[in-house]
């Protein structure tokens, strides 16, 4: 690597005497910046989704700082910019519609501002993938700082997860178990500190992956959010980038193939989230990286579940951290000869380099492989009839005894009719059957909810009932569990198979066999094609109607079409 790139982008803009210079100077150092700010050093942007509408990412403000003290340090200028933040628990219809827009404000902050290299401060799930797809598409150095997870959950004395309790309680409630001021008391203890969610939902899994993709720090994935340590990490990243930029370590010399390869063995092995394959396609995809549902299947199939962690497990992030933390199941992976061992990391050492000889505190927590969770974990694509473009489930959240089953369908049209219908004491549905929801896709909901894991009915969670199996296009969050079929792909709205089930019809579920089949002849589902529509839109203008006009289907990565790529930094044109 050249010690020093030949000229820094941001002297496009601060450099020489001319008039362009002098405005871009004279206007920052109203802020009260010295001149030798301005004498060439590199330009650190630190893209922050700091937001109090955002509660995992609330903190942010502080660990910006603690970047910039090592932007500093390391000899750089920092200048920090707010982009769109994406709170999974409050933005509607769903924080994945706006993933895309995020993105674009990520790119084109990056690329119209005079930034050398970019630290990426994210936390909450989609704000992750939002900020690499948008870096990725200009290509400059950048490093990704997790906020971190919150502390364990406590509930009158029992380890309670962020999501998973709220899944299974209010089941329990709906059963008549437990009484809603019960459920309603644990509000408080499931969120005790700052971070995101602590169980391995799509925030934690997504912290794990950019650790294990190499584009942040050792670490990264498991330090709480109130650890000392994680503040320390943030400052080490400051220092960190400036390196690259000097380095001219671009993006795309990080996230390679082989980068992504170890990311989706470790999603296995730590029972991640289903939303990690949208969003690994869908990032791989602004660099030209070739990554497929197919690489998901191969790379993760044998791969066991070794982290037990809620949902799948018993443990949370906190105890993650403690027990080693990330780097010590991807030595268990290396051991095995499923890591790439030479790719290259933003902290300047390989993977092999960093996860030679690190200790396991607690192999109750990571396990070996001699005692997995789950043999196989990794996600499960699925082909049929039903989901000629694929579809997804993860094994280590689902119940055994439905990983091969066949029942009867419960349709369910949209998500209204969903909760219209499920509790109708009148409803012809029990455990066998297989509950059907369509429409909840990219475009049919849009932007592809987490409603994929369905609440059961009533009458089936008083019998004791606890899983049934359930197919749809849409998501679920990462915190959830069971035998849940998702992503499935192409999407009712645009006229996939899912569209054409009706009542009554047989579904056929073979996990190992990698198989969803539906029991409905080609003829007759040709004659019930003749009858479909497609739905209306719930929003005709604005970036709804750009979105659902562009957006791909979740094999695909939804991303939206006209950004797929990679269109560089360069900004020819000055602005006066």
């Amino acid at each position: 690597m050249a010690d020093k790139p030949k000229k820094l982008r941001s002297t496009e803009w601060f450099g020489g005497d001319g008039k362009n210079a002098f405005m871009h100077r004279s206007w920052m150092k109203n802020q009260g910046l010295p001149a030798d700010q301005f004498d060439g050093r590199p330009v650190i942007g630190i893209c922050n989704t700091w937001s109090e509408l955002t509660p995992c990412n609330a903190h942010l403000r502080d660990i910006a700082e603690r970047v910039k003290r090592g932007v500093y340090e390391a000899g750089g200028f920092p200048l920090e910019f707010p982009v769109m933040s994406l709170g999974e628990s409050n933005l509607r219809p769903t924080a994945m519609l706006f993933r895309n827009l995020a993105s674009m404000d990520v790119e084109e902050s990056i690329r119209a501002n005079p930034i050398d290299g970019v630290v990426l401060l994210v936390g909450c799930d989609k704000t992750t993938p939002s900020l690499l797809m948008g870096a990725a598409s200009c290509d400059i150095p950048a490093i990704t700082v997790s906020g971190g997870p919150m502390l364990n959950g406590d509930y009158r004395g029992q380890k309670i997860g962020s999501g998973t309790h709220v899944w299974q309680v209010f089941e329990e409630v709906k059963a008549g178990r437990v009484s809603t001021a019960d459920f309603l008391a644990a509000e408080q203890g499931q969120s005790r500190s700052p971070g995101h969610c602590m169980t391995m939902g799509t925030a934690s899994t997504m912290a794990s992956m950019v650790e294990a993709l190499g584009i942040g720090m050792t670490d990264n994935a498991a330090l709480p959010a109130v650890d000392a340590r994680r503040r320390v990490l943030a400052q080490m990243a400051g220092r960190r980038i400036v390196d690259l930029v000097r380095q001219d370590v671009k993006m795309s010399k990080i996230l390679t193939r082989a980068a992504f390869e170890n990311a989706i063995r470790v999603n296995g092995a730590i029972g991640g989230s289903t939303n990690a394959v949208i969003h690994l396609i869908a990032i791989a995809g602004r660099l030209g990286v070739e990554l497929s549902l197919d690489d998901w299947d191969r790379l993760g199939r044998d791969v066991p579940t070794i982290v037990d962690l809620m949902p799948s497990g018993r443990f949370l992030m906190e105890d993650f951290c403690y027990a080693g933390g990330l780097k010590v199941v991807m030595r268990a992976l290396a051991e095995k000869g499923l890591l790439h061992l030479g790719a290259m990391t933003v902290t300047g050492q390989t993977v092999g380099e960093i996860v030679r000889d690190v200790p396991n505190y607690n192999p109750e927590v990571i396990r070996g492989f001699d005692n997995p969770l789950t043999a196989h974990g990794g996600i499960a694509v699925l082909r049929g009839n039903l989901c000629p473009s694929g579809a997804v489930l993860k094994p280590s959240a689902a119940s055994e005894h439905l990983m091969r089953h066949r029942g009867r369908a419960v349709v369910f049209e949209n998500i209204e009719h969903y909760h219209a219908r499920v509790d109708d004491p009148a409803l012809d549905i029990d455990e066998n059957c297989v509950m059907v929801l369509k429409n909840c896709g990219p475009r049919g909901y849009p932007g592809m909810a987490e409603v994929g894991n369905m609440s059961l009915p009533t009458k089936v969670l008083k019998k004791g009932i606890t899983d049934m199996v359930r197919i749809s296009d849409a998501r679920m969050s990462g915190t959830a569990y069971g035998t849940v079929v998702l992503h499935t792909a192409p999407e009712a709205a645009v006229g996939g198979p899912l569209a054409l089930v009706r009542d009554g019809d047989m579904i056929e579920l073979d996990v190992p066999g990698r198989r969803l089949h539906l029991e409905v002849s080609d003829a007759v589902l040709a004659e019930r094609r003749k009858s479909w529509k497609p739905p209306e839109p719930a929003m005709a203008g604005g970036y709804q109607r750009l979105y659902i006009e562009h957006v791909l289907q979740a094999d695909r990565g939804c991303d939206l079409d006209f950004l797929v790529g990679k269109r560089g930094a360069e900004v020819p044109r000055h602005s006066h």
